[in-house]
C-alpha cells in the first residue's frame, strides 16, 4: 500500500485545503494522474499521483484544511492484494499546527461546467444559508463565488461593508493577495536568515541572439514565433550542465544534487503576487517545445490551474523585471534551492567590438548563490557559460 500525501508546495507552506477528489475508492489510478485539488495561498493546485494502482481508501473529506505530509488517501499498488474489510476506525487527520500565518479561507475555483463559478465550500455554505447563487456576484478570480460572497449575500450587505474577524487573532483576515505576500515575505525572510548569499553580475551582448531571433521569427507565423525569454531559459538550463552544483536543493543540513534540470520561472499574477512553477527538463527541450510549455505555464498560473509537481520540483529559479524597465536585479534565493538567476531589460549601450565602439543590445545577468554549496569561482563559470551559449543561438 502507498500513502497519497498532502505535498509541500512552497518553502513556508504549512497546510492546504482539500477542494475536490478527482477519483473515488475503487478507481484505477496512474502515475502522473491528477487525484485531487487543493488550495494554498498561491491558488488552486492540482495534486498528482506518483504510483500506479487502485484508490483503496479516502482518508480526508473535501473542505478540510490539512497539514503538509498528512495522508489523504491509500493507494493499493499494482500486484498488491485488496485490503480486507476492517472495522478499525480510520486514522484521524493531525490537527493544524499553530503558526502566525493568517487562517486560509475556503477555495475559489472555476466550475467545470462553466455555468456557475463557485467552490464546493461556498456551495455548501449557500445551501445551509438558503442563498440563491444566481443572485450572488462573485468577487474571486474570473468572477468566482467565494464563501465570503455567500455570507455577504445572506446578510444583505455589499462586500465592502463586511469585515469578518479572524477568530484566532481578532483581526480582519487578509485577502488572497495579502496572504500570498505574507507567504512570500516569510520565505524570503527565511532565505536571508539561513542562506549565506553571494552575488555576481555580468553584462551579456545579445546582438547575435536577437539578430538570429528576428530572422527566425520572420520565417514563422505569429502564433509560432519565439520570445527572447526562451533563449534565456534554455541558456540557463544548458549552463547548469556545466556547473551542476547550482542545480540542487539544501535539505536537512546538506546539499542534494538533482540530475534533472527543472527551471522555475517567476510569473506575476494579474491579481497580485507571483509564483515560480517549473519547466521540467528544460535542458532537453527544443526551443519550440520550450516556447509552448512556457506559454502554457503562464496561462495556467494566471488561471489558477498549476500542478503540484510544478511547485515542488524547481531546482533553480529565473526571475526577470525587464518588462518593468529594471536593468539589474539582485534576487533572493527561494529555499530549498541554492541559486537564482536574474535578468534585466535589454538596453542599447556603447560596446567595443574588434577595437571599434558601436551600439549593441545588452542585458544584465545576475546570480545569487548559496555559499554553503558553491562560491564565486563556480558562479562565475556559470555566468560565463550563459554568456557563451547566448552567442550561439542556433545551438540552443
Amino acid at each position: 500500500m502507498a500513502e497519497f500525501l498532502m505535498p509541500i508546495l512552497g518553502a513556508d507552506m504549512r497546510s492546504a485545503t482539500l477542494v475536490e477528489w478527482k477519483k473515488k475508492p475503487g478507481d484505477p489510478v496512474e502515475k502522473g494522474e491528477i487525484l485531487a485539488e487543493v488550495e494554498t495561498d498561491k491558488g488552486v493546485i492540482e495534486v498528482e499521483n506518483f504510483t500506479d494502482g487502485v484508490l483503496e481508501k479516502i482518508l480526508v473529506e473535501t473542505g478540510t484544511e490539512v497539514p503538509v505530509g498528512t495522508p489523504l488517501a491509500i493507494i493499493r499498488e499494482e500486484g498488491a492484494p485488496a485490503a480486507p474489510i476492517s472495522t478499525e476506525i480510520p486514522r484521524p487527520v493531525p490537527p493544524r499546527p499553530k503558526t502566525i500565518s493568517p487562517v486560509i479561507p475556503p477555495t475559489i475555483r472555476l466550475s467545470e461546467t462553466g455555468r456557475i463559478r463557485i467552490s464546493p465550500l461556498a456551495r455548501k455554505r449557500a445551501e445551509s444559508l438558503g442563498v440563491d447563487l444566481m443572485k450572488v456576484k462573485g468577487s474571486g478570480p474570473g468572477g468566482a463565488i467565494t464563501r465570503e460572497d455567500v455570507e455577504q449575500a445572506a446578510a444583505g450587505k455589499p462586500a465592502v461593508e463586511k469585515a469578518p474577524v479572524d477568530r484566532t487573532f481578532g483581526l480582519p483576515p487578509l485577502d488572497r493577495t495579502a496572504r500570498m505576500r505574507h507567504a512570500i515575505a516569510a520565505a524570503m525572510a527565511r532565505s536571508k536568515r539561513e542562506i549565506p548569499h553571494y552575488y555576481l553580475q555580468t553584462t551579456v551582448d545579445l546582438h547575435r541572439a536577437m539578430t538570429w531571433l528576428a530572422e527566425e521569427n520572420q520565417k514563422r507565423s505569429v502564433p509560432d514565433r519565439l520570445l527572447y525569454g526562451v533563449l534565456l531559459i534554455k541558456a540557463v538550463a544548458l549552463a547548469l550542465r556545466e556547473v551542476p552544483e547550482l542545480n540542487a536543493v539544501w535539505k536537512e543540513g546538506k546539499v542534494v544534487q538533482s540530475e534533472a534540470i527543472h527551471v522555475g520561472v517567476a510569473i506575476s499574477l494579474r491579481q497580485g503576487g507571483l509564483v515560480a512553477p517549473a519547466l521540467h527538463n528544460a535542458d532537453r527541450l527544443d526551443l519550440d517545445t520550450l516556447m509552448r510549455q512556457f506559454r502554457d505555464l503562464v496561462q495556467r498560473a494566471r488561471s489558477g490551474s498549476l500542478r503540484s509537481s510544478e511547485f515542488s520540483d524547481p531546482t533553480i529559479t529565473i526571475t526577470s523585471l525587464g518588462e518593468q524597465g529594471v536593468e539589474g536585479i539582485y534576487p533572493i534565493i527561494y529555499p530549498p534551492q541554492v541559486a537564482i538567476v536574474g535578468f534585466g531589460k535589454i538596453v542599447e549601450r556603447p560596446w567595443v567590438v574588434e577595437g571599434k565602439v558601436i551600439p549593441r543590445r545588452v542585458i544584465t545577468v545576475s546570480l545569487a548563490g548559496d555559499h554553503r554549496v558553491t562560491d564565486g569561482h563556480r558562479g562565475g563559470l556559470f555566468l560565463s557559460a550563459v554568456d557563451r551559449l547566448l552567442q550561439e543561438p542556433r545551438r540552443l
